[in-house]
């Protein structure tokens, strides 16, 4: 896995053999950050990277000049790779990282966030109701871009947020705003 652009273009990031889980594809990635990088100065905008897992997204971020990201992940395992990861790859700055359930995270901490995104387990029971969760938080803002990573069982074009589906081959991104 590796970082595809920004400052750290192609540094890699060396994930653990006995990790179960599905990083962000380079394709899906990339064509994510072209949105992104038509919508924001990175430099100026607070990230929340929900299901962090690896923190490629994140890492992502911060290789274009993002400073001010919270990672959220319930497995300890996840964080504390993060915390070794980012202090290696990025010992001049300081990530936010907190073991939590997301779900809880999402209900009971503010989320005034410029862009949050979640890459939830694709099979995740709950995965259909993070748009409302996010939503409902009452110190959301009204510009947070929320996106959402799912594959294509998932359908969100109903939801009265919904902006656009993008798709990178297996991965889908849902994105959602209260200002369209």
């Amino acid at each position: 896995m590796r970082i595809i652009s920004g400052n750290y273009k192609g540094k890699q990031i060396k994930v653990y053999k006995n990790f179960k889980d599905r990083p962000t594809t380079d394709f899906a990635k990339e064509g994510l950050f072209n949105i992104l990088n038509n919508m924001y100065y990175f430099e100026d905008i607070k990230v929340l990277d929900l299901f962090s897992g690896t923190a490629s997204i994140s890492f992502e971020f911060a290789s274009h000049g993002t400073t001010n990201i919270t990672l959220v992940d319930a497995n300890k395992k996840y964080t504390e790779f993060i915390k070794k990861q980012s202090t290696e790859m990025f010992s001049e700055m300081k990530f936010n990282i907190i073991t939590a359930d997301v779900f809880d995270f999402v209900k009971n901490y503010p989320l005034n966030y410029d862009v949050i995104f979640a890459d939830p387990p694709y099979d995740l029971a709950e995965l259909a109701t993070l748009p409302d969760l996010v939503f409902e938080n009452k110190d959301i803002l009204n510009d947070t871009l929320f996106i959402l990573e799912h594959s294509k069982s998932n359908n969100f074009k109903n939801h009265p947020f919904f902006i656009k589906e993008k798709k990178y081959g297996n991965v889908h991104f849902s994105l959602f705003s209260k200002t369209k």
